[in-house]
């Protein structure tokens, strides 16, 4: 009977300072960041059947185990990745934010300033310092154009090194999380399936951290190891297996760092894909803001180069002498994919200004076909068979010309398959756009005059309608022309220097005669021989006209359709990225609360609560207490029974 009671005691003892191990070891981690809190599971042991009954044998230790919600833990995962998402996000867009809106840096002040140094000019052509002035203005306004853009390159570049920074720090943390995989399993091995819940509580940090970076999904094996997924299902840890990703220049562009899923025998790229956390965050902000401020603010300066410069060549400057271009005009950009197996490249040209988009295009060779989609979004804008003649191979859209026929295909057209070339219309607009004109006297503010006057001679009944210049990049030369009529079987045709420029035709008899950029309308029937002479007045110094009608581009809506001025298109971008940020910023406040939240489930559940675990340490102390109390008992009654035996 005392061995009975001595091993109850014994049990008891033991149990208890395991007990109180388990609570002192919360209380050492009570601070320890990711710790869940720890339980021992007591159960008696078997009983001894004594003839009248069972007896019990005492107690023992069934295990050790954490309090953990794996819901709650999710939750918390995914409350973080949002939270650093949106973080990160609205801190990059409020940069660009205040750059654009500058009053004093952005491009809106540079717009009304050159524009108002073209009214100067209006309201005094002779002036040579209100020439000076424009000048010098619209060299501000290249440079602001300048500014902006670098400053816009150096937040991307900065967006570039942060992603190979965060894939970097991804796989650092899969190659951990794969490590403690790898002890876990080892350890529920050891242990008879026991939890090692310290191992598990680190894993569970590891996987909290990689949530930061990116948004994951979460499968434990039966072995107990955890399988990591990101992206739409890519997995980045299988047991005890991590996979490498790589941030680099996958695309078209080598500067334009995407992430790649290295597998065997190649490597995948996931950009689309990867969503939520830091790297989430700077893929969208590149997206939606860096992309679309650089584009539109291109799609201004090309707006801006070639609006001016249509008005500015229909005018005259004070050498008598047409107006040339006054900006350069940036051009599209095309980059063709570095694994392309087709050589050349499209010709892009931009027909209508005013129909640029701030998108960007991708044309693709499925094996069959060119297929071009607007990026982002894939939107299929129109096919071209390269099997067609040269002159059909062209694909008009956004105002933009694609000559596809300038590309040569191997002799195996299925070898080009998923040939790709990017194309940007306007994203590199405010880096090229520069004044061209730098002396005053080239300022075209006056307009040409032109005259025409039926020959003294002529005997038809033929009169000049009226006359004017169409299209100043006909323009090559300003010496009088002479229209004659002739008779060619019949027909009479008005011929310059022997071309024939229009015949004439009696059912209607207004004749238009365009030539070099003008246009000649006669009406009434002329009789052979007649001639009318058509000139050019070029000594109209005081002339505004054509500066009044530069200066009134200010308000014309030439972009967008026709349905936005200058201004309002560069307007439209600063109101764009105010919106995103403002609603990142909301998102952020919002998501950090979540975050608070989510903390404190987890912690109400898995923290350690000091005062619960002081009581637990006086119950366990005095059950202990009272085991050794068992024990001494115990030994009382074998002194008992040896001093009965010795009488």
């Amino acid at each position: 009977m005392s061995s009975g009671v001595l091993g109850i005691g014994v049990s008891g003892l033991l149990a208890f300072q395991r007990a109180l191990g388990v609570t002192g070891n919360n209380i050492a981690n009570s601070a320890t960041e990711g710790y869940s809190r720890q339980r021992i599971d007591l159960s008696t042991q078997i009983p001894q059947f004594a003839g009248n009954g069972y007896f019990g044998s005492g107690v023992q230790v069934s295990g050790v185990h954490r309090i953990f919600d794996q819901f709650v833990e999710t939750q918390l995962r995914n409350s973080t990745s949002a939270s650093e998402q949106y973080a990160l996000y609205y801190d990059f867009a409020r940069r660009v934010d205040n750059l654009l809106a500058d009053p004093d840096s952005g491009l809106a002040p540079g717009l009304q300033q050159f524009f108002a140094a073209v009214q100067d000019v209006a309201n005094d052509p002779t002036s040579n310092a209100a020439r000076q002035v424009l000048i010098s203005e619209a060299e501000s306004l290249v440079d602001r154009f300048s500014f902006l853009n670098q400053r816009l390159e150096e937040q991307r570049n900065l967006v570039n090194g942060q992603i190979q920074t965060t894939v970097a720090e991804i796989n650092s943390l899969a190659e951990a999380i794969a490590d403690l995989n790898k002890d876990i399993v080892a350890a529920l091995g050891r242990g008879g399936g026991a939890p090692p819940n310290d191992l598990l509580d680190q894993r569970d940090r590891l996987v909290l951290q990689l949530s930061e970076l990116v948004s994951v999904n979460t499968i434990e094996q039966d072995d107990g190891a955890l399988n990591v997924f990101i992206g739409n299902g890519q997995n980045l840890v299988l047991g005890n297996r991590a996979t490498v990703l790589v941030a680099d220049g996958l695309g078209p562009d080598p500067t334009q760092m995407q992430v790649g899923y290295v597998s065997p025998g190649a490597t995948v790229d996931i950009t689309p894909y990867m969503t939520g956390g830091r790297l989430g965050a700077l893929l969208d902000l590149r997206t939606s803001v860096l992309d679309v401020a650089q584009n539109s603010m291109g799609r201004t300066a090309v707006g801006l180069a070639q609006a001016f410069n249509d008005q500015h060549r229909l005018g005259m400057d004070l050498n008598g002498a047409l107006g040339e271009e006054f900006f350069r005009v940036p051009v599209p950009q095309v980059i063709p994919g570095a694994a392309n197996t087709a050589s050349g490249a499209p010709t892009v040209s931009i027909e209508d200004y005013t129909r640029l988009t701030v998108n960007d295009y991708r044309l693709r060779f499925d094996g069959s076909l060119w297929q071009l989609r607007r990026e982002p979004g894939g939107q299929l804008l129109g096919t071209v068979d390269p099997t067609d003649p040269p002159e059909d191979q062209v694909i008009e859209v956004d105002g933009l010309r694609l000559d596809i026929s300038t590309i040569t295909l191997p002799a195996d057209p299925l070898d080009a398959s998923g040939d790709t070339y990017l194309i940007r219309p306007t994203r590199n607009g405010a880096q090229q756009i520069d004044t061209l004109i730098t002396d005053t006297r080239r300022v075209a503010a006056a307009t040409p005059e032109m005259l025409a006057a039926a020959g003294g001679g002529n005997t038809g009944e033929a009169s000049v309608l009226s006359v004017g210049i169409t299209d100043a990049s006909g323009l090559t030369d300003l010496s009088p022309v002479t229209v004659t009529v002739i008779d060619n079987a019949g027909t009479l045709e008005f011929v310059i220097d022997g071309d024939v420029v229009a015949t004439f035709d009696l059912l209607n008899p207004t004749t238009e005669i365009n030539y070099n950029g003008w246009q000649l309308v006669i009406e009434g029937e002329p009789a052979v021989g007649d001639n009318f002479q058509v000139s050019f007045t070029t000594a109209a110094v005081g002339d505004n006209r054509n500066a009044l009608a530069l200066a009134g581009l200010q308000d014309q809506r030439l972009m967008a359709d026709g349905t936005a001025t200058l201004e309002a298109t560069y307007n439209t971008l600063v109101a764009e990225v105010g919106t995103r940020t403002r609603q990142a910023e909301i998102a952020a406040r919002a998501q950090v609360k979540l975050l608070d939240e989510a903390r404190a489930q987890r912690e109400s559940i898995s923290g350690v609560n000091l005062d619960e675990e002081a009581a637990n340490l006086l119950r366990y102390q005095q059950a202990y207490q009272a085991a050794a109390q068992v024990i001494s008992v115990t030994n009382s009654l074998f002194d008992t029974l040896i001093n009965a035996v010795r009488r």
